[in-house]
């Protein structure tokens, strides 16, 4: 039988371990250009996301808290699979099975039920199957359109992104959050004619 004190032993350490996330960085630049986002601030930025763009979910009775625990626990696998470039083919090809070994090792720091949580948790937000995944999801993509929106395009231009890969990529922002899908593609068209984005 688990004791208190044993419980909370686990839970420092997962404090401990996910400190990590703040030096796992990823290919979008801040939107003042100066350097690259960890993953640490893109979790933060995706909760506060949640709350400004609630409004906006295509699931108008979502959970929200459910939301917020989703978008901050999402890219802890990281710490150990790394960031995978989202237009990266061949990274890609090796990514779920990085990140599994990863969720394997990093929840079950955990005590048992917390990481049945966590796991859970992150394994709905990569199904993207109920409306509170499907709003999350719709986030982690809007949150870098606007980054590299907002960069003049900096980290498609180094990686020689086409504004098709990039509807492609965000077309699921639809199922999450419309209205967010419609802007989007407005930010893709203004970003073609700038430059910022080749056709």
């Amino acid at each position: 039988m688990e004791t208190t004190n044993d419980r909370l032993k686990k839970q420092i350490n997962f404090v401990i371990e996910i400190d990590k996330l703040k030096n796992i960085y990823r290919q979008t630049l801040l939107m003042d250009g100066k350097r690259y986002e960890n993953d640490a601030e893109h979790s933060w930025h995706l909760g506060l996301m949640v709350l400004l763009f609630s409004e906006y979910a295509a699931g108008k009775n979502i959970d929200l808290f459910r939301v917020i625990k989703m978008v901050l626990i999402h890219d802890l696998v990281e710490i150990d699979a790394g960031d995978t470039f989202c237009y990266d083919k061949k990274a890609a090809l090796d990514k779920n099975e990085r990140e599994q070994r990863a969720a394997d090792r990093i929840f079950s720091i955990l005590p048992a039920d917390q990481s049945m949580e966590f796991r859970s948790l992150w394994e709905e937000f990569e199904r993207m199957v109920t409306p509170e995944s499907r709003f999350a999801a719709a986030l982690d993509r809007f949150q870098p359109l606007l980054h590299n929106y907002n960069t003049q395009g900096a980290a498609w231009k180094k990686h020689g992104v086409s504004s098709d890969s990039v509807l492609e990529r965000n077309k699921h922002i639809v199922n999450g959050a419309p209205e967010l899908w419609m802007f989007a593609k407005t930010l893709i068209e203004d970003a073609v004619r700038k430059g910022y984005l080749r056709r």
